[in-house]
């Protein structure tokens, strides 16, 4: 009984020492207060760690700028061959080999035969649409006849966009004054303009925009997206000042 009360004495001190002192289980010692610290095995900050979690946006990397074909080429690179090429690209009717040769500034008519022998060779190598025809003592360009069903089209369409002078004038008054009345075109061009106006609107360069707030409700005329089209302009704003047109030569 002796031994075991003993024992029984030594647990209890035992368990005495291992119990925290007064105030160490609220982070206290001796009087001091303690940063409470929910993490100790972590050496930074949540605020750090939030910090270096986030990513960092990046700048998308910018392209580099495209040279074209035209800005890559300088005069020195080119060819008389390609000169050649280009003289009959630009022209729409036979140039004699000579004309080519003095325009080139050296060869002779032969060496111009012997550039466009390479130059056709090369379109056919490369399954191009045309080819360079000696017609009428001269060289010209001229697209294969196999094309003929769809240039025919195109033909076609120009024959119908082509405009008379006097539609020229009544087209250039809707298009710069906009909406606007008949009575408007009229009064300027000093003539009845019914008629033309129908034409217009028949080739699809003028339509109906709406009707004006007067008497009768007269209709409003203005250009269509095709006038856009068949005379290369990108919007309204790119025709040209009319104060800088220069009248044609009588």
């Amino acid at each position: 009984m002796g031994e075991s009360n003993k024992k029984q004495s030594k647990k209890n001190k035992s368990k005495k020492k291992s119990q925290p002192k007064n105030g160490q289980a609220n982070g206290q010692s001796n009087g001091a207060v303690q940063p409470a610290d929910e993490h100790p095995e972590y050496d930074v900050t949540f605020e750090e760690a939030v910090a270096v979690e986030e990513p960092v946006e990046q700048e998308p990397a910018q392209p580099e700028p495209v040279m074209s074909e035209q800005s890559k080429i300088s005069e020195q690179d080119v060819s008389a061959e390609s000169i050649v090429e280009a003289i009959l690209f630009a022209t729409d009717a036979p140039v004699p080999a000579a004309k080519i040769a003095q325009i080139v500034g050296s060869g002779t008519a032969t060496d111009v035969k012997n550039h466009v022998e390479k130059l056709n060779a090369h379109y056919e190598k490369t399954g191009r649409a045309f080819r360079i025809e000696h017609i009428a003592k001269g060289y010209q360009m001229l697209t294969m006849s196999v094309y003929n069903t769809w240039l025919s089209k195109v033909l076609k369409l120009r024959a119908e966009t082509k405009l008379t002078p006097a539609a020229m004038e009544t087209l250039a008054i809707v298009a710069y004054k906009q909406p606007v009345l008949r009575v408007d075109i009229e009064s300027i061009r000093g003539v009845a303009c019914g008629e033309m106006v129908n034409r217009l609107r028949e080739m699809n360069l003028v339509k109906i925009v709406g009707r004006a707030e007067e008497i009768g409700r007269p209709m409003l005329y203005g250009t269509t997206k095709t006038f856009l089209e068949v005379f290369g302009l990108g919007s309204l704003d790119d025709l040209p000042n009319a104060d800088e047109l220069v009248p044609p030569k009588q």
